[in-house]
């Protein structure tokens, strides 16, 4: 079957799964393949529970006409992707970063959606599975695409431009993230950089915070860059005003208030601003889309429970995201501030040097108590009160409840600090 028959047979059961627990009627199920189980093993299933087709790459289980025989599952869905992106007139926004990628492109969506017919990447779907599922969402009407990618090494960002084909771009910022598989900071930059040269490459528009020291070095010479900046006029002018605990903003004079905690959030902000005023919402509506625009799933979230005010950042962290989470939780007018942080995965050999330098920081900001959770805090040395588990936290907190105050709760992912809600 060609690309193109596949393409026609995804136009008329434009649904993709990939999972047999998530089958819809006349769906296309892709059997894809991990480190522990073989998606050709569950074809059969698929179309028991209703997909129309299942593309398969292994010729035994190739059992009747419902069943597509590919060279490759994974590579035929990234062919399919790109294909279909080249058939759609949307226009494309590509978003990396370390830091704020999930948030910004939410915020980005909100602020677009008030003008156009808008699809952005569900969730955290921003890998090289994700990316073309992503594309593959977009429908005929589509007007602008905003597509979320995400990496842990380089040239994974230059992979899924080849098959995005942004005409757009924004990174979000450079941090401490994915240590391990970047190889160190310049290897962060190097690679999350690739969107950017994809674009300079194709001659696109280029998105930029240009109070970023790194993006203003590496953009200085092209011409299609557009950008935002609390005191470079040459740039779009927005303002911080406060971040206690929401950020509030000023851009031609217009206050706007957000649901959003902390300083941290203020450039994701800005870039959903420049990207709005780029594609020619009014600035009404994209003071209304901030204004209606809440956080979920675990990102700086505030709240109320049993007296204490509680700020839930627990989706993710690295040394970058921690170290402005706490300056941040520092800066607010609070009293009895607690903190609950956790393990920051993905650091490699600076593991040991990270969570000494975040666990100096909590002890020199003196909050009224800390506590420090995993092996790495837990191998640290300091004052603070430690915990190498989280049931060793949990048994603490159960003799020892807080009663008053604010609560920052922050850590990696494999951590699920969330579950702390239900000690309080």
């Amino acid at each position: 079957m060609t690309m193109e028959q596949l393409h026609t047979l995804f136009l008329a059961h434009p649904t993709i799964c990939t999972d047999t627990r998530k089958i819809t009627d006349n769906c296309l199920f892709f059997a894809l393949k991990g480190p522990n189980f073989n998606g050709n093993e569950f074809a059969k299933e698929a179309l028991e529970k209703g997909a129309a087709y299942a593309i398969i790459d292994e010729e035994e289980y190739n059992a009747s006409g419902q069943y597509i025989l590919c060279q490759n599952v994974l590579e035929t869905l990234q062919e399919l992707a790109l294909y279909h992106r080249k058939q759609s007139k949307a226009q494309i926004i590509a978003l990396t970063g370390s830091n704020g990628k999930t948030t910004t492109k939410e915020l980005i969506n909100t602020v677009l959606s008030k003008k156009y017919k808008t699809i952005a990447t569900t969730g955290n779907l921003n890998n090289h599975i994700g990316v073309p599922l992503t594309l593959l969402s977009i429908e005929k009407d589509t007007e602008i695409a905003i597509v979320e990618m995400g990496a842990n090494h380089k040239r994974e960002i230059a992979f899924l431009c080849g098959i995005a084909q942004p005409d757009f771009g924004y990174i979000t910022n450079f941090g401490k993230a994915h240590l391990e598989g970047f190889g160190g900071v310049e290897g962060v930059i190097q690679g999350k950089s690739e969107l950017y040269e994809h674009l300079m490459t194709h001659d696109k528009h280029i998105f930029m915070n240009a109070d970023d020291p790194i993006q203003r070095e590496k953009l200085d010479s092209y011409i299609k860059k557009i950008g935002f900046s609390t005191k470079d006029h040459q740039y779009y002018n927005i303002q911080f005003i406060e971040a206690n605990p929401y950020v509030v903003l000023e851009v031609e004079g217009i206050r706007m208030k957000t649901q959003l905690i902390g300083k941290y959030n203020f450039p994701n902000c800005c870039a959903a601003i420049l990207m709005g005023k780029y594609f020619n919402v009014p600035l009404e509506d994209i003071k209304t889309a901030l204004a209606s625009y809440q956080p979920q799933n675990n990102r700086s979230q505030l709240i109320e429970k049993n007296g204490l005010k509680i700020i839930l950042d627990a989706y993710n962290a690295n040394p970058t995201s921690m170290r402005a989470a706490l300056e941040n939780f520092n800066a607010m007018e609070a009293e009895n501030k607690t903190l609950i942080i956790g393990d920051m995965f993905e650091l490699g050999p600076t593991a040991a040097e990270e969570h000494q330098a975040i666990a100096d920081l909590a002890k020199a900001l003196e909050f009224d108590a800390v506590f420090l959770v995993g092996q790495s805090f837990f191998g640290t040395k300091t004052s603070l009160a430690k915990f190498d588990s989280f049931d060793a936290l949990k048994e603490h907190l159960q003799k020892n409840p807080l009663e008053k105050g604010m609560v920052l709760i922050k850590g990696s992912r494999g951590m699920a600090l969330e579950r702390v809600l239900d000690l309080l």
